[in-house]
């Protein structure tokens, strides 16, 4: 068989249906992002709609990542419990009714449960679709499946800053927030009527759930391995300056703390996602042609990142020439396509009924640091009287923590992940021709 060496025995076949049905959750998960990403074109109108400072405005965007962080052990083993449709049916329903809460909102604490209720159904999204992949598509398809996913995600960033910041400006709050939640209402009928959660004839082997005990077993388990810290801390240090940019201080600190207009603002939030869509499908090309590449793609993306916002937020004059923050705007790009990487470290040092779970881990890493550096720019910002060459150096700290734990785990994890390797091997070589 020509094929042998690329083909597992039960792999799905992939094809055009597949392509269909794992388009349909990745428009799931597309709309999720749109939604995630709204309150970063609309930080300053919220802050006037609802008359709060920094700091509570941070708490927009902590309290839904909070809520996104804290669900994502939960939502792998709920995938392995419940299938993908029905959690991407309630991940729909849940941030949908996040939206249109959002828009009619008439005051601060109806928001902020909001944007928690759109935070709990955005959690529900992205590990279904990393698990649809799997379901769908030959093993050896699920590096490039998963990295197109994460593009896609960003191309929902790049409708909110293009599309739903001029129907906010030209409409207003709640016709362009109330509007924009018919995307969900469409997506879950989609998923509804088309969405499968395996082709015909390739049924998963009932997995026996076994109550708490199975829980604390899978996350120990998967915890316990070094590819699953490293990929976790990988995708903490990588994501979150892109992320706190993009979902809210990001319009404020160009507006603000650099003169621009907010038209101008928002075309270098887009140049933010156009970045990450080009340098994502780079990395993937990398990383697929050469795996020991996964590492010095990160580390030289966070190094990267912390020279540019240095340059930024040192400059001598009252603004950052816009060249600078140009430069600035294209090397966050690359903070998503390096967090994906988080993954390709934990995949291969989990067994496939791990992988919710390892998944789970590595998907809290960013998102745990982007809460933590959203809270500490509004405290610093309202401390300092809004000096955001102060608030933005929160980055840094959060940075070098996950520097220093990333060095600290890549040689275990490479040993382990090497030790795995050769035993599949010998695995294979003393498993009889059929």
């Amino acid at each position: 068989m020509s094929r042998g060496t690329t083909t597992l025995p039960g792999d799905p076949p992939g094809g055009r249906r597949a392509v269909a049905v794992w388009s349909i959750g990745v428009a799931v998960y597309f709309v999720a992002v749109i939604f995630r990403t709204s309150l970063g074109v609309a930080g300053l109108d919220a802050a006037d709609r609802f008359h709060v400072n920094a700091s509570a405005l941070s708490t927009f965007s902590i309290l839904q990542l909070l809520v996104y962080a804290g669900m994502q052990i939960p939502v792998g083993l709920l995938v392995d419990r419940l299938g993908t449709k029905k959690v991407l049916c309630l991940g729909a329903v849940l941030f949908t009714a996040g939206q249109l809460g959002f828009a009619f909102s008439p005051t601060y604490g109806t928001a902020l449960a909001s944007r928690a209720l759109l935070g709990c159904g955005d959690a529900l999204t992205f590990i279904s679709v990393l698990r649809l992949g799997t379901r769908w598509f030959p093993a050896r398809r699920g590096p490039f499946v998963a990295q197109l996913a994460g593009l896609v995600g960003m191309a929902g960033n790049l409708v909110s800053t293009l599309v739903l910041a001029r129907l906010l400006h030209g409409l207003g709050w709640t016709p362009a927030f109330a509007g924009s939640a018919v995307a969900g209402v469409v997506v879950l009928v989609l998923t509804l009527l088309f969405l499968r959660d395996h082709p015909e004839g390739f049924e998963p082997e009932p997995f026996p759930h076994q109550g708490a005990a199975y829980v604390r077993r899978q996350i120990a388990e998967a915890w316990r391995e070094p590819g699953t810290r490293l990929g976790m801390w990988v995708h903490f240090t990588t994501q979150f300056p892109a992320m706190v940019f993009l979902l809210l201080w990001g319009l404020p600190f160009l507006v603000q703390a650099q003169g621009l207009s907010r038209a101008t603002a928002g075309e270098l939030l887009t140049l933010v996602v156009l970045s990450n869509m080009v340098i994502g499908l780079v990395y993937g090309q990398v990383v697929a042609r050469h795996h020991a590449a996964r590492l010095p793609l990160a580390l030289g993306t966070v190094a990267a990142t912390a020279v540019m916002w240095a340059l930024t937020l040192a400059w001598p004059g009252a603004h950052a020439p816009m060249a600078l923050l140009l430069a600035l705007c294209v090397v966050l790009g690359a903070c998503g396509p390096a967090s994906m990487l988080g993954f390709d470290f934990a995949r291969p040092a989990n067994p496939p009924e791990r992988q919710g779970t390892a998944s789970g881990i590595t998907n809290m890493g960013g998102f745990v640091a982007s809460m933590t550096t959203l809270f500490a720019i509004g405290v610093l910002l309202d401390a300092t009287g809004d000096d955001y060459s102060i608030a933005f150096c929160a980055v840094f700290v959060l940075q070098a923590l996950g520097l220093t734990q990333i060095l600290r785990l890549r040689t275990r994890a490479a040993r382990r992940e090497r030790e795995r390797l050769v035993a599949s091997r010998v695995e294979t070589v003393h498993v009889p021709a059929a």
